[in-house]
């Protein structure tokens, strides 16, 4: 080989260090370093008020300060605009507070002004909500790690490292779809950088030009874990050059230089070209958690945490300002007394002495009353909708494939509503997706119909932060539920939980898609029923259609609906026809009622999705007098009781049929509560017939044998009725 054959490789985006010098500090204008002085002051002073209770046992839960980072937090969100948006990790306080601040102060804080109103208001606001009480941002659900108030741009912070980075390029997307030239940052520490939903969503976010930043906070230590153990490159800014990201590289403890980087990403984002990274080198005084320092541990050394106090964020920006005759030191001293007073008078409301120690005032804490709600809606965004059932619709009905009236009411859906934008892998190709349920969507919709990288956690996050912005619905297809493992922090941490953890008012009006594929020979991770999983996780609601009739009304529901519904389809009934209504796609069918599909005195089966027909066959075949009830709906607060309770009164007996598998069983849930609620109408215990342990295998022989079908199907009905003393011929 000679060096002819070896060409250099230039990354397509600039890689940069940006400091400051002495010039820097004289151009910067005063207004702005007062600011900078002020905000970073109080957010001291409320960080050491924190950590102040967390010693004396008042905070319940951890209290991850930042104190030492207020320069990169205070220097980035003073470059944004009101209605800019961020949001953060366990470790945000200083974040939350910069960017409250910003936004009831977008001229900037005077050191000399009084902190009373808006300001005096989010210290008592963020210090309840941290303490978990009722006045708090999140009515005291969020406490230290779970901070949001929308309003300021505040977004929500995140407990998992990482999570809350797929939902800022959603607030990203809807940014730029809406062309307000406002931009997200996300900020996260170097503990988040190697993880695969902040890696996948800064190439999600450069392949779409999404106006986010990436504001990395490197304090050296994830926990204990010092950076240069984590990972051989320690520069963490380097990760843009992969995804053709600039980046900036910066001091942290100098909140100017973190400014002027923070306006040149900015620049770069508000002019369309796409992401940026910025990179502060940061340090956190105390330890993860708590008010001891981190060498207290064993972890770092006493000589290194002095080093690092000595480049002081707010001395460094007041002695530069003492430098330009700006302020004096009385005056710094005058500014931190007030604001030390500020957090004293603010914990005095909310704190007592009672026999000989300090406690939460008791009238401050949230009722136990409180604790469901806001897990899902209350469903008023119906009011005014339209239902129907087959029986009784108006229109003409005619035999048609289930796939075509997936694509087709979905098509009517874009057409009458242009904040529906469709997502997922290869759902604009394929003509339809890999089944058809897509098609006709991209060619009438090309710009809100979006084939995304194969990046579950990246694409179902971004989603997540498009529903709780509220201007867009999102629509996501997992091409198979399986798939859902993959974005599980996204799908059950921060989808299902967000609207109950912030305090219960934040809509999450979000369609997740999928098809239950058993009997297609895809294997063990192509062909799980997920009813179990969703059906016993926090906030999803759950639907299922066996009809296209039923599908179209059910799909408008979720479409309707201000919660996060997982929409469930299966191949076995892409193909087969059912009937449809002509030219009508616009009727809802009421999210929680089931369908009694044939009546009958002995037994009450319960089933669903593709289970409907042969259990309907095996009951004809069969001769059996039953009530076959398809649920249609199959979360928790979705179960039609008041259908399933008559019947059971009526029969006194119950067979629930599922496809899948035992361990992930949707029946084994249902059939716990019906023997809680209904034991003394049961004439014997719920009887089941679902598939095997094991997944369904690639060989047809094993995979038949891994799902119930129709001979599982007649041996359930068969067991039931002899238990009864009717045994069959």
């Amino acid at each position: 080989m000679t060096a002819n054959n070896i060409q250099p490789l230039e990354p397509i985006a600039p890689w940069v260090e940006l400091r400051t010098d002495s010039h820097d500090w004289a151009a910067a204008d005063p207004k702005l370093l007062d600011s900078m002085l002020t905000s970073m002051v109080l957010i001291r002073a409320f960080e050491e008020k924190v950590l102040e209770l967390a010693g004396q046992g008042l905070v319940h839960g951890p209290a991850h300060s930042a104190i030492g980072q207020e320069g990169g937090a205070t220097g980035s969100v003073l470059a944004m605009r009101a209605s800019d948006q961020v949001n953060g990790s366990h470790r945000a306080h200083h974040q939350f507070l910069a960017k409250a601040l910003h936004y009831v102060a977008p001229e900037g804080l005077a050191s000399s002004a009084p902190f009373d109103g808006e300001v005096r208001t989010i210290a008592d606001r963020a210090l309840s909500e941290i303490l978990g009480l009722a006045r708090g941002y999140c009515k005291g659900r969020g406490g230290s790690m779970h901070l949001r108030w929308a309003e300021s741009g505040n977004l929500g912070t995140n407990a998992i490292v990482g999570g809350g980075v797929p939902g800022a390029a959603g607030a990203a997307w809807a940014h730029k779809r809406a062309g307000t030239g406002d931009v997200a940052f996300t900020y996260f520490g170097d503990g988040a950088v190697n993880i695969g939903s902040v890696l996948e969503t800064m190439n999600l976010a450069a392949a779409w030009k999404l106006p986010l930043c990436f504001f990395i906070e490197n304090n050296r230590y994830a926990v204990s874990t010092a950076v240069e153990e984590a990972t051989a490159e320690t520069r963490l800014s380097s990760r843009g050059l992969a995804f053709g990201i600039p980046a900036w590289k910066v001091d942290g403890m100098d909140p100017l230089a973190v400014y002027l980087a923070t306006q040149e990403a900015v620049r770069t984002m508000r002019a369309g070209q796409g992401p940026a990274i910025i990179e502060a080198d940061v340090y956190r005084y105390f330890h993860q958690n708590g008010p001891l320092p981190g060498s207290a541990f064993g972890y770092r050394s006493k000589d290194e945490e002095k080093m690092w106090r000595e480049r002081d964020p707010i001395d460094r920006v007041a002695s530069e300002m003492a430098a330009r005759q700006l302020i004096g030191d009385d005056q710094v001293a005058a500014l931190r007394a007030r604001a030390k007073a500020l957090m004293e008078e603010v914990a005095a409301e909310l704190i007592e002495e009672h026999d000989g120690s300090r406690r939460i005032v008791p009238a401050l804490w949230p009722s136990p009353d409180f604790r469901d709600f806001g897990v899902r809606g209350d469903l008023t965004e119906f009011s005014g909708a339209r239902f129907a059932e087959q029986e009784d619709f108006a229109g003409e009905i005619v035999e048609s494939r289930f796939v075509d009236v997936v694509a087709q009411v979905m098509e009517r859906r874009m057409q009458t509503d242009e904040r529906i934008v469709v997502m997922g892998e290869d759902v604009h190709r394929l003509k339809g997706g890999t089944n058809g349920a897509t098609r006709g969507l991209s060619d009438a919709f090309p710009d809100r119909v979006l084939g995304t990288p194969i990046a579950e956690n990246a694409f179902v996050g971004l989603a997540g932060g498009i529903a709780m912005d509220g201007r867009y619905v999102p629509v996501v297809e997992f091409m198979y539920p399986d798939f859902m493992w993959v974005a599980a922090d996204q799908v059950f941490n921060q989808i299902g939980k967000a609207r109950h953890m912030f305090g219960g008012d934040s809509e999450m009006p979000l369609v997740l898609r999928t098809k239950v594929a058993m009997g297609t020979g895809y294997g063990s991770q192509h062909s799980m029923d997920p009813a179990g999983i969703f059906a016993t996780s926090v906030g999803w609601r759950i639907v299922a259609a066996s009809t296209p009739f039923d599908y179209v009304g059910l799909m408008n529901s979720a479409l309707r609906c201000k919660d996060p519904v997982l929409v469930l389809e299966h191949v076995d009934l892409y193909n087969a026809k059912g009937p449809a209504p002509v030219g009508d796609l616009d009727y809802c069918i009421p999210l929680g009622k089931a369908k009694l599909l044939r009546s009958g005195d002995h037994v009450t089966v319960l089933t669903y999705l593709a289970m409907v027909r042969p259990v309907l066959e095996a009951v004809e075949r069969l001769g059996l007098d039953a009530d076959v009830i398809d649920l249609r709906s199959l979360d928790r607060v979705g179960i039609d009781w008041e259908t399933i309770e008559r019947s059971i009164a009526k029969t006194g007996n119950v067979l629930i049929v599922e496809q899948g598998s035992i361990g992930t069983s949707y029946g084994g849930w249902l059939a716990a509560e019906i023997q809680d609620r209904c034991f003394d109408m049961l004439d014997q215990p719920v009887r089941r017939v679902h598939g095997g342990e094991a997944s369904p295998s690639i060989s047809k022989v094993l995979e038949a044998a891994a799902c119930a079908g129709a001979e599982e199907i007649e041996a359930g009905l068969r067991s039931v009725m002899a238990d009864q003393g009717r045994a069959l011929a």
